[in-house]
């Protein structure tokens, strides 16, 4: 049995960010050109590997990004200024179409919890927190803690491990520094790590059911430093960052 990608998508740019809508189960990117001073944003339907849009532009092309994503809804935010990381302001889009539903720019976010996301007005002092509607951007009720939890997401990141734990020889290379970023799920064995090639960093992802290796992927080469875990777990998608601006995602 080999693996192959269902979905494989090339960005114009470097994979900023990403953000899943646990409700519609929609994975949105954030895509930023920093030679053009541009940002993009992409979204895609993991249950059928359909891209909804690509390449989505606000009327702000580069000081805005993600800031959610909740019921086919993405949540932007604008920032304050270039040299600072505060936000200000809020756009929605319509994960579907792309269109703009609604934006306030005294609004700020806060956190999502499972009626929604929890937002409050910058303007007033002290903060006070209120439930808003998606869809529209109106303010339904005051946030209470003990009445709305937490939204959960079903995010699984790999564990980080040395590789003595495997089967001897079931690595292809040698892991340097003796760790590797490892998942087990479905009977498969997942394991990222970096190896030199020629002198040279690189980092790259196995896929192991059993002994077998059926699948296989240079993430990426000539790199500086030791990079952070190459790849997360949504449900059964196993979603990584190909040279930092292709998407790819493997159903397992």
């Amino acid at each position: 049995m080999t693996l192959h990608p269902n979905i494989s998508e090339q960005f114009d740019g470097a994979i900023w960010r990403m953000e899943i809508d646990e409700i519609t189960e929609t994975i949105f990117v954030e895509i930023r050109n920093s030679k053009e001073k541009k940002v993009y944003f992409g979204a895609i339907d993991l249950p059928s590997g359909k891209t909804l849009f690509k390449g989505l532009s606000t009327d702000e092309r580069w000081l805005t990004g993600i800031e959610a994503a909740y019921d086919g809804v993405l949540l932007l935010h604008f920032y304050q200024s270039e040299t600072g990381p505060a936000h200000k302001g809020l756009l929605a889009v319509d994960a579907f179409t792309g269109k703009t539903l609604w934006s306030n720019y005294t609004y700020s976010f806060d956190h999502l919890c499972e009626a929604g996301p929890v937002l409050y007005d910058a303007r007033i002092q002290p903060r006070k927190l209120f439930l808003a509607d998606i869809k529209t951007g109106a303010t339904t009720r005051i946030y209470e803690p003990s009445t709305y939890k937490r939204l959960e997401n079903n995010i699984v990141i790999p564990e980080m491990k040395t590789p003595e734990f495997l089967v001897p020889g079931l690595l292809p290379v040698h892991a340097y520094g003796n760790m590797i970023h490892y998942l087990d799920y479905n009977n498969f064995r997942i394991v990222s790590l970096h190896a030199l090639r020629a002198g040279q960093l690189t980092q790259s992802l196995f896929i192991m059911d059993g002994v077998n290796k059926v699948y296989e992927d240079l993430l990426n080469e000539e790199i500086q430093k030791i990079q952070p875990e190459a790849f997360i777990l949504h449900k059964n998608h196993l979603i990584y960052i190909k040279n930092k601006s292709a998407l790819k995602i493997l159903t397992l």
